[in-house]
C-alpha cells in the first residue's frame, strides 16, 4: 500500500472515530508491556482506539455490529485479533487489508450472514481462522480460502449450513486442525474436503446426516479418513438400525484412532458399530460425554475381531438405566485386547473381579473421578491377588478410598506397578508401615487431607507428589527420590536434605517458608530445580541478595545452591515482612547499607558516640566549662535574689522611714553596714585573725578610726545559702579585701563557692572597691586562667604585699587604710 493511500485511510479513520470513541478505548482495554490488548466483555459498538504497537488484540464478547475498512488500519503489528461473540453482520472487504502480518483471526459466534474472498485478501502469514457459529448457508459461489497459503487450522460451520460444494477449500493446502459443524447439511459435492492434505485432527459435527442421510454421511468420512488422521464425530444420535452404517467408510479406510463425542448411544447401535468396523485397524476407541439407552446386552458382536484396540477411552458417561445395566462379562472378546483403558466420570462404583480378570493384557487403567470405596476397590483389584499382573499404571484419583494400608496391600502383588495416584481421596491419617510392590516408583497422595507423613511410604520411589495437603514437615527416609511435590502445605522449613540425597526436584510453593539462605540448597547435592513461589518471605538483605541473582538465571554455581535453578514464574516471589517492603517483588527490593547492616550501625554509632562524649568531657575539663557554668547559674541565681532583695528594702524604706528625703545618697555610713568584706582561703584564717582584724577592728587611735570587718566566719547568717551571704556581705561593704596566697587559688571552696563574687565586682565600676593583698609574692602564671579578671587586675593595678621584715608592717597598714578610706 502506498504511503498516499495510507495517510488517506488514516485520515478517515480519524474521521470516523471521535473523541468518545477514543476515550472509550483508552478505558476499555487492558494492554501490557508485550503489547497485548485485552477488550473482552466491555459492551464496546466499535472497534476502540488502542496503542499502534498492538500485536494482540482481544475483542471478544462485545457488541460490535460492523467493521468498517479503516477500524484496522493503523494495527499494521497485529498478529492476533479475535472477534468472537460479537453482532457482526457486516465486514467491510478490505476491513483486513493491512494485516499482513496477521497469524490468527477469530469472527465465531456472531451474525454473519455470507462470507467475503475479499476479507482474506493479502493475510498470507494467517494460520489460524475461526468461522464457527455464523449463520451463513453456504461458503459462497468463490474459492474462500485461495490465498492462505500458511493456513494450518481451519474451523468452519454452524447451524445454518446446509451445502458444501467441491471448490469451497480450493486453495487449502495442509491442515493440522480441521473442525466442520454441519449438523444439518443437506448438499454436499464429493471431494469438497479431500483437497487438504496431509490433515492432522479431523473433528465433524454431522447430527442430521447420520440420522436421515447416511450416504451423505458416508461422503463426508471418505474425504477426510485417513489412517494417521484422528477422527472425532460429534452431536450424534445413534438409535435407528442404520446410524451406524456411515462407519463402514471408517473401516474401509482404516482409520486407527476414532473418538465420539457428546453421542447418545444404545444396546444396538453398539453392536452394529461392532459389527460395521468388524476387522477395522481401531488402535484407539474414545467416548466422550456419552449418554446410553440400555441394558449392556451386546452378546450379538462376540463373534467380530478388534484384537488391534489398543486404547479405550470413556469420560463422563450416563446410563439412564442404570439400575437395569449387565456386567460387562459379554464384552469379554474385546475386554483381553486394550493395553490402555480409562473411565473417567462414569459414576461407576465397582469393577467386579471376573470381569477385571478379563482385562489380560492391561498396562494403563484410568478409573479417576468415579465412586470407588475401601470395599468397591478390593473387589476391583480382586483382593490383592495379582490378577492384573500386567498392571504398569493405576489412577484411582478423586474416589471414596479412605485406607492408604488397605491400597498398599491391593498392589502389593503388582510386581510391574510403577505408577500410582491415588490423589483427591480423604485418606486423612497415614499408618506406621505399609506393603508396597518393589517397582513401585511413582506415587501421588495430593489433596488427601493427610497431617503428618510416616515411614509408611515405599523407600523405592522416585517421584512423590504431596502437594495439597495440611503437612507441616516432612520427616521421612528416601534415598531414592528425584522429584519431590510439596506445594500447597503448611511447610516452615525446607525438608531435611540428608533424608533424600538423590532429589533433582523440588517444589515447595505456596507453602509458609520465610526464607531459606545458598547454604541450606547447598546441602541437597544433586538439587536441580527448586519451585519456591509463593511462599510469606522474610525478606532479609542476604537472602535478597541471593535471590537477586538466583531469579535473573544464574545457577547455584554461582550463588552458591549447588546447581539448582528456580523455574516457577519469579513474580510469585514475594516479601511478606519487613511491612515497608510487604507485596514487593523480591528481585527488585533494594536495601540501604544501614538495613543490611544494622547492628554494626547501631554498634557503630554507639561507639562513635560514646568517644565524642568522652572527648567533650576531656575537652570541657580542660577548658573548665563546667566550673563556669556552675559559677555563671550561681551568680545569676544569686543576683536574682539580691534584686529582690533590694526591692523589699525599697520598700520598706519607703513606707518606714518619713525621713527618707532628708537622706544624703552620697553619705557612705548611711549606704554600708562594713567598711570591707574580707575574702580569704581557711588555711589564711590565721593571719585574718591575728594580724587583719586586730590591727583594723581593735588599734585604733586619734588619727586611725576603727574599721567594721565582715567575715564569714563570724558575720555569715546561718542557714542561708552561701551564695546569697556572700553577695549580702559584698553590698553592704564599701570595700572588698582579698588575701591572696596560693592557698587562695587552690582552694576547693574558693574555686567553686567564691569566684562568682569576683564576677560581680569586676564588672563596671565596681573594680574600684577590690583591695588585693597579697601574703606571699605570687605571679600572674600563678593564678589559674580561668581566673582571667583577677590576672588581669594583678597586671595592671597596684597591689599590697604583707611584708616578712616587721619594721616594714607599719608602712603596710597605713597603706590598707588609706586604700580602704579612698584615699589616693
Amino acid at each position: 500500500m502506498s504511503l498516499p493511500v495510507l495517510l488517506l485511510l488514516l485520515l478517515c479513520g480519524g474521521q470516523r472515530s471521535d473523541g468518545g470513541v477514543r476515550a472509550e478505548g483508552v478505558a476499555a482495554c487492558r494492554c501490557d508491556a508485550g503489547h497485548v490488548c485485552d477488550c473482552t466483555s466491555r459492551n464496546l459498538t466499535h472497534v476502540p482506539w488502542i496503542p499502534l504497537l498492538v500485536e494482540a488484540l482481544d475483542l471478544s464478547h462485545n457488541r460490535i455490529a460492523a467493521v468498517t475498512a479503516f477500524d484496522l488500519v493503523p494495527y499494521v503489528r497485529l498478529t492476533a485479533l479475535s472477534l468472537r461473540g460479537n453482532r457482526l453482520r457486516s465486514v467491510a472487504g478490505r476491513a483486513f487489508r493491512s494485516l499482513g502480518r496477521l497469524e490468527r483471526l477469530d469472527l465465531s459466534a456472531n451474525q454473519l450472514a455470507s462470507l467475503n474472498a475479499d476479507w482474506f485478501t493479502g493475510l498470507l502469514s494467517l494460520t489460524h481462522l475461526n468461522l464457527l457459529d455464523n449463520p451463513y448457508r453456504s461458503l459462497g459461489p468463490w474459492p474462500l480460502f485461495q490465498g492462505l497459503l500458511s493456513l494450518r487450522s481451519l474451523q468452519l460451520g454452524g447451524p445454518s449450513l446446509e451445502k458444501l460444494q467441491s471448490h469451497d477449500l480450493s486453495g487449502v493446502g495442509r491442515l493440522d486442525v480441521l473442525e466442520l459443524h454441519a449438523n444439518h447439511l443437506r448438499s454436499y459435492d464429493p471431494g469438497s474436503l479431500s483437497g487438504p492434505w496431509p490433515l492432522g485432527t479431523v473433528t465433524l459435527s454431522l447430527w442430521e446426516p447420520f440420522l436421515t442421510n447416511q450416504t451423505l454421511a458416508e461422503a463426508v468420512l471418505d474425504d477426510v479418513s485417513y489412517p494417521e488422521t484422528p477422527l472425532t464425530l460429534c452431536d450424534l444420535q445413534m438409535y435407528g438400525n442404520a446410524s451406524a452404517r456411515p462407519f463402514a467408510v471408517v473401516a474401509r479406510r482404516r482409520v486407527r484412532s476414532l473418538m465420539l463425542k457428546n453421542t447418545s448411544l444404545s444396546d444396538q447401535t453398539v453392536v452394529d458399530f461392532l459389527e460395521v468396523t468388524d476387522g477395522a485397524p481401531l488402535n484407539i476407541l474414545a467416548f466422550q460425554d456419552v449418554i446410553f439407552v440400555g441394558e449392556g446386552h451386546v452378546e450379538r458382536a462376540r463373534k467380530t475381531r478388534h484384537d488391534g484396540l489398543d486404547t479405550f477411552y470413556l469420560r463422563n458417561m450416563q446410563i439412564v438405566n442404570l439400575y437395569r445395566f449387565s456386567s460387562l462379562l459379554g464384552l469379554g472378546f474385546l475386554l483381553r485386547y486394550p493395553r490402555q483403558v480409562t473411565v473417567i466420570g462414569a459414576q461407576a462404583f465397582v469393577l467386579p473381579c471376573l470381569t477385571s480378570s478379563l482385562f489380560t493384557n492391561l498396562q494403563y487403567f484410568d478409573l479417576s473421578n468415579n465412586l470407588l470405596t475401601d470395599l468397591t476397590l478390593a473387589e476391583t483389584l480382586c483382593h490383592g491377588d495379582g490378577t492384573l499382573r500386567n498392571l504398569r499404571v493405576l489412577n484411582v484419583s478423586s474416589n471414596a478410598i479412605k485406607s492408604l494400608d488397605l491400597a498398599g496391600r491391593l498392589v502389593t502383588r503388582l510386581d510391574r506397578l510403577t505408577h500410582l495416584d491415588l490423589s483427591g481421596n480423604v485418606l486423612a491419617s497415614m499408618p506406621g508401615s505399609c506393603s508396597w510392590p518393589a517397582s513401585l516408583r511413582f506415587l501421588n497422595i495430593s489433596s488427601a487431607l493427610l497431617r503428618m507423613v510416616t515411614p509408611c511410604l515405599p523407600s523405592t520411589l522416585e517421584v512423590l507428589d504431596l502437594s495439597h495437603n495440611d503437612l507441616r514437615s516432612l520427616d521421612v527416609v528416601l534415598p531414592r527420590l528425584k522429584q519431590l511435590l510439596l506445594s500447597g502445605n503448611k511447610l516452615l522449613t525446607l525438608p531435611p536434605s540428608w533424608k533424600t540425597p538423590s532429589l533433582e526436584l523440588l517444589v515447595v510453593s505456596n507453602n509458609a517458608l520465610s526464607i531459606f539462605s545458598p547454604d541450606d540448597l547447598q546441602t541437597f547435592g544433586r538439587l536441580r530445580e527448586l519451585q519456591a513461589g509463593g511462599n510469606n518471605f522474610l525478606c532479609s538483605c542476604s537472602f535478597v541478595a541471593f535471590m537477586a541473582t538466583a531469579l535473573s538465571g544464574a545457577t547455584a554455581e554461582g550463588t552458591g545452591a549447588g546447581g539448582a535453578r528456580f523455574t516457577d514464574d519469579h513474580d510469585s516471589y514475594v516479601c511478606d515482612s519487613p511491612l515497608w517492603v510487604r507485596g514487593e517483588k523480591v528481585g527488585g527490593v533494594k536495601f540501604s547499607l544501614i538495613d543490611c547492616h544494622r547492628l554494626a550501625f547501631v554498634a557503630s554509632l554507639c561507639g562513635v558516640s560514646l568517644l565524642a562524649v568522652l572527648l567533650l568531657a576531656v575537652l570541657l575539663r580542660r577548658l573548665h566549662v563546667l566550673w563556669y557554668l556552675r559559677m555563671m547559674w550561681a551568680w545569676l541565681a544569686a543576683n536574682r535574689s539580691a534584686k529582690r532583695r533590694r526591692r523589699r528594702h525599697d520598700r520598706k524604706r519607703l513606707l518606714g522611714n518619713n525621713d527618707i528625703g532628708n537622706d544624703d545618697p552620697g553619705n557612705d555610713s548611711l549606704r554600708f553596714d562594713y567598711d570591707a568584706f574580707v575574702s580569704y582561703s581557711e588555711q589564711d584564717a590565721g593571719w585574718v585573725e591575728d594580724f587583719l582584724v586586730p590591727e583594723l577592728e581593735e588599734n585604733s587611735s586619734s588619727q586611725n578610726a576603727p574599721q567594721s570587718l565582715c567575715l564569714h566566719k563570724r558575720d555569715f547568717l546561718p542557714g542561708k545559702w552561701i551564695v546569697d551571704n556572700i553577695l549580702i556581705a559584698m553590698e553592704n561593704s564599701r570595700r572588698t579585701i582579698f588575701v591572696l596566697s596560693s592557698n587562695f587559688v587552690k582552694s576547693d571552696w574558693c574555686r567553686y563557692e567564691l569566684e562568682f563574687s569576683h564576677l560581680r565586682m569586676f564588672q563596671g565600676d565596681q573594680d574600684e572597691a577590690a583591695i588585693l593583698v597579697l601574703l606571699e609574692p605570687l605571679g600572674e602564671e600563678d593564678v589559674p586562667r580561668r581566673f582571667c579578671r583577677l590576672r588581669k587586675m594583678m597586671s595592671s593595678r597596684t597591689f599590697l604585699l604583707w611584708p616578712q621584715d616587721e619594721q616594714c608592717r607599719d608602712e603596710f597598714w597605713n597603706s590598707l587604710r588609706a586604700a580602704l578610706n579612698g584615699d589616693d
